[in-house]
């Protein structure tokens, strides 16, 4: 998506848009700057948001929660919309955290990522450290940032995939051993003194502001904070300042605000500039809306089950057990009783299809034997919340020392769209064959979020294995033709799927059933997940 226009000449309550005015120094970019120019019915129970869910940040007036996130992707699993990236560029000092700060509490838009360019400094030499170390070493030249880190973490972020971002440690001047993950989102802020300052940079950035502060403010401010954040002497910051800072703001950063397409004077202080900011994001992100749960309603009907389908063989026992859970004059004692009976059968027929190689072991008399071990690095299960996690037992119980993460998916009561507002998931899944476990899959919308998660953290589309005690055709057609090569294993699969997204003849809502909470009456059988 392109940039939004620039408003030569207009200036709105002072907040100015350039358009071709610039400053001097332009040798100084030559290598940096590219030229200028160019429904449904809502449901009825009442849900509580997960209460372990960790704040993205802390304002004056309130806490904003990473909750809430709407579908990324099309009815083909594809990402649909690229997240919208602001870029905020200023001297160091200027406010440009608190202008994000203050963008994501006015945008009041759930999955919003704040990136910080002084993440992405570079790992200093031992003589760099010791210039730095006597405030020595220049952190204010583009050269001191690793921008081809910066270029593609932001790639992966607008592609909506999970990044690893370093910490940096302001006291020693070095990154911290462990580094901080980070997941996609709708809005990207990216802040930084040189966030301007790289051509491919430019290109990522949807929207570019630039926060314009008076110079001393920016000084008092730089001293308080270097002193009693970073642990500096003040001599220290006023020599760091006018040997490096100032001249690099003049040379480098200053230059950059002839690039932004709206300049914020006085920073944090300017409401009006801050309010038109969010107006033009909204009318971004309405743009990009799309309806996943319709399209997947309407499509891939009267086609043949797919071949990524597994469907436990039908015994008297199988169906004698689906008789006892289908029946709603079942006790919830039965029901959770012959559903776990059910969820092992499910859990060792699913096993069956990860890979295996050939293997001779010796046995207690001394004889060779000539065998199967798992080909694998490791198996991790991911429950679907909070349904999925009646069937983590199962799992435990038939693999040793599984790990397990967790994904909560809600329906918005307003537009029937599934809506990702938490997930736990174990560290270097990509390596692992993941198993995801739901037990009842209607239209498929949650089940492909799901997946996509998976897929957004990097692990291979043919090791995510996707279970279900009941499926819908629809459900099974959906991830089928979005995930071809995700295997599909379920113990029985029902025709149809009603306006209310029911299963037909299906099973009724088995959250309900099994946790023994109120049911509702006119709810599909995708779990409306439950966190009281």
């Amino acid at each position: 998506m392109s940039s939004p226009p620039a408003y030569p000449g207009i200036r709105i309550s002072g907040c100015r848009a350039l358009g071709a005015e610039g400053s001097s120094n332009a040798e100084s970019l030559d290598r940096l700057l590219p030229p200028v120019g160019a429904g449904r019915s809502p449901r009825k129970r009442t849900t509580s948001q997960c209460k372990s869910e960790p704040p993205l940040l802390r304002t004056s007036k309130r806490t904003i929660y990473t909750a809430g996130r709407p579908p990324w992707y099309n009815e083909h699993g594809t990402q649909s919309k690229e997240a919208f990236a602001i870029g905020l560029g200023g001297g160091s000092a200027s406010g440009k955290t608190t202008v994000a700060r203050m963008i994501i509490e006015a945008l009041d838009v759930p999955w919003v990522v704040l990136l910080s360019m002084d993440s992405f400094y570079k790992v200093l030499t031992e003589q760099q450290q010791e210039q730095a170390a006597h405030n020595n070493f220049n952190f204010d030249h583009p050269d001191a940032f690793d921008f081809d880190l910066i270029i593609s973490t932001l790639k992966k972020l607008k592609q909506g995939k999970s990044v690893k971002v370093p910490i940096y440690d302001f006291t020693t001047h070095s990154r911290k051993k462990d580094w901080k993950t980070l997941y996609g989102a709708n809005v990207i802020i990216f802040e930084g003194i040189m966030a301007f300052a790289d051509k491919t940079l430019l290109e990522l950035l949807d929207m570019k502001i630039f926060v314009d502060t008076d110079s001393d403010i920016r000084l008092v401010r730089r001293l308080r904070r270097d002193i009693s954040e970073r642990g500096r002497d003040i001599e220290g910051v006023i020599k760091q300042y006018n040997k490096f800072v100032k001249p690099a703001f003049d040379q480098y950063i200053q230059p950059t605000m002839r690039l932004a397409d709206i300049v914020v004077p006085r920073g944090s202080g300017n409401t009006v500039a801050i309010d038109l900011i969010v107006q033009h994001v909204h009318s971004q992100l309405e743009e990009r809306e799309l309806s996943v749960r319709a399209a997947l309603a309407s499509a891939h009907q009267c086609h043949p089950l797919p071949r990524t389908l597994s469907v436990l063989k039908s015994t008297p026992q199988v169906r004698g057990m689906h008789t006892i859970i289908r029946d709603k004059e079942t006790s919830r004692d039965e029901f959770i009783f012959y559903s776990k009976r059910l969820m092992r059968l499910l859990i060792e027929h699913a096993l069956s299809f990860l890979p295996f190689q050939d293997c001779v072991v010796q046995t207690p008399q001394g004889q060779d034997y000539a065998g199967k071990c798992y080909a694998g690095k490791q198996i991790t299960g991911v429950s679907i919340l909070r349904a999925g996690e009646t069937m983590e037992p199962a799992l435990r119980a038939v693999c040793k020392d599984v790990r397990i993460g967790t994904i909560l998916i809600q329906t918005n009561q307003l537009t029937g769209e599934p809506e990702l507002h938490y997930l736990r998931l174990p560290k270097d899944i990509s390596d692992d064959h993941v198993i995801l476990m739901d037990c009842t899959v209607s239209t498929g919308a949650a089940a492909m979020m799901a997946v996509r998660v998976l897929l957004d953290h990097d692990v291979p589309e043919d090791k995510i294995f996707l279970l279900s005690l009941l499926m819908a055709e629809m459900g099974v057609h959906s991830v089928a033709y979005a995930f071809p090569r995700v295997r599909i294993i379920t113990t029985a699969v029902d025709k149809r799927v009603n306006d209310l997204f029911r299963i037909i003849p299906g099973i009724g809502n088995f959250g309900d059933r099994y946790f023994g909470t109120d049911a509702v009456p006119d709810g599909s059988d995708e779990e409306e997940p439950y966190t009281g």
